[in-house]
Order: C-alpha cells, then structure tokens, then sequence
C-alpha cells in the first residue's frame, strides 16, 4: 500500500508541473482529489480494512492528501503571478491617466424641492425657522384652537409618545408644523410684548399622522409651514403669494385655485390646489380629478394669534401649510408619494 501511495504522489506532482492555466489546473484537481480520483477511492474502501491495517492506510493517505493541496495552493499561485506577468508586458498601461472617479452623491428629491422653496420665500422676504417634531398636545392642538374633544381633531389622528399622568397634555408626533407658529410668535412679541415686531416665516419639518397609505397619502412627510402677522394683511395678500410661489416653482402657465375650507386655526379657510401636470388636468391616480391638494391656507385666527402674543384687534395674519412630496410630484412627475421612502437608487438617481 505504501509503493501504491508513492505512485499516486508522484504521477500528481508530475502532472501539475506542467500545469500551464487555471482550466488545466482545474482538471488536475478533479483528477487526483476528486471524488472518483485513486487517493480519494483509498479513503472510501478504508472501511473494508482490519481494525490494525486502518490507522496506518488512513495516515499515509492523509499525508498525501495534504501534501498534494499545498502543491495545488502553491502552482495556483505561480500561475495567477505568471498571468499578471504577461499581462503587464504584452498591454499598454499608461500610469499618468487619472484614476477612476467615484459617484458622487446627490439630493433627495424632498430636499431639492425644500431648497427650491426656500429660495422662492426667501426673495418674497420669509425667513426659516425650525421647531421641533415631538410636541405636546397643547402645542399641536389646544393653543391652534383644537379644544380637548374637539370633532376636528379626528381630521389629525396622532401618535402618542407619552400620556400616563399627562392628564388632556400628552407628548405626540406633531401632526402638522403649525405648532411652531406658536413657538414663534411667543418668541418674537417676548422681546417687546407692548409693540412686537411683525412676522414673516416658513417653517420646514417632518410631520406625522395616521393616515391610509395609498398613492397620495403617507403617514410621515415633510410638510412647510408660512405664517405671516403685521398691521393691515388680508386675504389677497395670501392668495397673491401663493399664486406668485406656483409661478416661480412651476413658471408662469401654472393654474392654481382655491376652495372653502375650514381648519380650526385660520378663518377663512381654504385649500390651495394647482392644476395637475402629470394629466394636464384630465385626471389621473395622483391627483383624482384634474386639479392636486397641496396644502391649507386662511387668515389666522384670534384666537391663535392672541394665544402667540399678538393683539388680534392690532394684528391680522395669513397662514399655509403645504405636502413637500406633492410639490415635487408635480415638479418631477412622480406617480406615487411612497417612492420618497423607499430609498430605491433606481428612483433616487432620476433627481
């Protein structure tokens, strides 16, 4: 048996040294450590020995079994050197081309189009400011005219983060950035309660609601709030800057309109709508008839802007909030809100 296993050794060892590639390097393999190879069959006719001639058989194949991988590891290693070799003579490498750049990133659609507005308040005046997005009840709610019980809560089902012990104030995902109209105008009439400086922002932020998911509807968005309070604002000063925002964001054929509404903190209330670009105003899935829902907008009520610190008898004041997603529906045609979440580069890379 040990003549038999030098013999194996040898013819493998001869036969890999003249090994040239990694196909003939593979056949080798399959020929002398293969299943159906001569040492491997040693191996599986170990159990027709005697228990004294098994330990010994078992060795001596072992011995060659390993000693044949490492000359196998070893020849592949040679030949992949040899490969690289020649392929450093035989082709043309010129080492001054610059190298390989990588991909750059870019902005999510949601932020391109907050910057694009941004810019359009920006040169109508508005300035940004940022509130946060975990409010209590009496900042999402009670101090915007949504008494506890009120039915028009039910329009703005909320996530509740605390409650225990919290009484009719329990700390919630806010549903809208209209808290923050309160967070800034207590802010600014503060520095002079008895003549408070006029107000005119947007505030940007992540909303949450309870909603049914479907092609419109998600139940986290951005959304961007416009709060405007001075001496003598109307209902046209509203309604000639939002025109005048879907004129710059969309150019000058953009149509939009409004409709009566009610929202317990503006009055009057209306939705602010533009004329669906993805069918023209035919209607399609996204928009259900012709014409897109942005957002809300009214004058704001006293009761809110007493609440802010700002004497309604003085003051008056506008209001709006819109759906960044549905903006940039229109802008980019997109065909589905839930796209913006899904974080597929086939989507992202189209911006």
């Amino acid at each position: 048996m040990g003549d038999k296993f030098k013999d194996i050794e040898s013819a493998a060892l001869d036969a890999l040294a003249k090994v040239q590639d990694e196909n003939e390097l593979e056949t080798w393999r399959v020929e002398f450590l293969g299943r159906a190879s001569p040492l491997m069959q040693v191996f599986s006719g170990l159990g027709a020995l005697t228990k004294e001639e098994r330990p010994a058989v078992g060795q001596q194949a072992n011995a060659v079994k390993n000693t044949l991988e490492a000359a196998l590891d070893s020849r592949s290693g040679e030949i992949r050197q040899a490969a690289l070799q020649r392929s450093l003579a035989q082709e043309q490498l010129d080492v001054t081309l610059p190298g390989r750049s990588l991909p750059v990133g870019r902005l999510h659609p949601d932020t391109q189009i907050l910057r694009e507005l941004y810019r359009v308040f920006g040169e109508m005046g508005f300035q940004v400011y940022r509130s946060r997005e975990v409010e209590t009840d009496e900042y999402n709610f009670q101090l915007l005219n949504f008494p506890v019980g009120h039915p028009a809560r039910d329009m703005q089902d909320t996530y509740f983060i605390e409650a225990d012990g919290r009484g009719d104030n329990p700390i919630v995902l806010r549903t809208h950035t209209s808290p923050g109209q309160i967070r800034a105008m207590r802010e600014i009439s503060a520095r002079n309660p008895q003549d408070p400086t006029p107000v005119r922002i947007i505030l940007p932020g992540m909303v949450y609601r309870y909603e049914q998911v479907d092609a419109r509807h998600e139940t986290q968005f951005d959304q961007l709030e416009g709060l405007a309070v001075g001496p003598g604002i109307t209902f046209t000063d509203l309604k000639g800057t939002l025109t005048e925002m879907a004129r710059r964001l969309f150019g000058p054929q953009a149509r939009t309109r409004f409709r009566a509404s009610f929202f317990p903190f503006t009055e009057p209330s209306a939705e602010f709508d533009i004329e669906c670009f993805l069918c023209a105003g035919k209607g399609c899935p996204v928009c259900g008839g012709g014409w897109l829902e942005i957002g809300g907008s009214g004058m704001v009520h006293p009761v809110v802007l007493a609440n802010g610190g700002y004497d309604p008898e003085r003051y008056t004041g506008f209001a709006f909030g819109f759906g960044i997603q549905r903006i940039a529906m229109l802008k980019f045609g997109i065909h589905d809100i839930r796209y913006f979440w899904e974080n597929d580069l086939r989507f992202l890379e189209q911006f």
